[in-house]
């Protein structure tokens, strides 16, 4: 477990409605802070004077701006969405198409606000919380890839649990890589080479 990890707990897990939009308020008006001013510069008083609550009141939910922060990361993994992969074409020649539609959701779920994920990507400290986020979803994912992968007609490869771990890391890796600083390579030629990439070595093409 992370040394630092009992800093990173929230400190009341809120059980009324109006305490439940009170800690949602300053989870927003954190992720906006964060944007605006970096996260040096995004303290706890500016987090608390957006949200409009006193410090006191943030500090009632956060113990320091590490805290929210690592609440943010968190909730921007659990509310990725995806294709599921049960829905997508398993016919012969269909694979290039879902792996694109695979690389898409990657690329959809981090469009938002690429200011906030390169913050959460850089400074975001490691909780336990994440790490188990990080694990859940990992699972989740990469049971209904491999899963694809078993099903499809045209997946030549000879471990599909080591393959459905390295589509997933170097999908999601590349994908945060390039959605935090999206003034490099188009997100077009991005999507396009990743996906002739993956697709090449599913099917085992040279």
């Amino acid at each position: 477990m992370p040394s630092a990890d009992r800093r990173l707990q929230p400190r009341r897990t809120p059980r009324q409605v109006r305490a439940e939009l009170t800690r949602e308020r300053v989870l927003t008006a954190a992720a906006h802070v964060f944007a605006e001013y970096g996260y040096a510069a995004g303290t706890t008083n500016r987090i608390a004077e957006r949200a409009r609550v006193s410090i006191g009141s943030l500090y009632q939910y956060f113990p320091n701006k590490d805290a929210i922060l690592a609440e943010l990361l968190v909730r921007h993994i659990d509310r990725g969405t995806w294709t599921r992969t049960d829905r997508l074409d398993l016919s012969p020649g269909s694979l290039e198409a879902a792996v694109r539609i695979l690389v898409r959701d990657a690329i959809d779920n981090h469009r938002d606000d690429p200011q906030l994920l390169r913050i959460m990507i850089e400074q975001a400290p490691v909780s336990r919380e994440l790490l188990d986020t990080m694990d859940r979803h990992s699972r989740i994912r990469g049971g209904e890839v491999r899963d694809f992968l078993a099903r499809h007609p045209d997946v030549r490869v000879r471990d599909l649990d080591t393959a459905a771990e390295l589509i997933l890391f170097t999908v999601e890796t590349n994908t945060h890589k390039l959605m935090a600083d999206p003034r490099g390579v188009p997100v077009e030629t991005f999507e396009s080479e990743l996906v002739d990439m993956v697709t090449r070595y599913l099917s085992g093409s040279p």
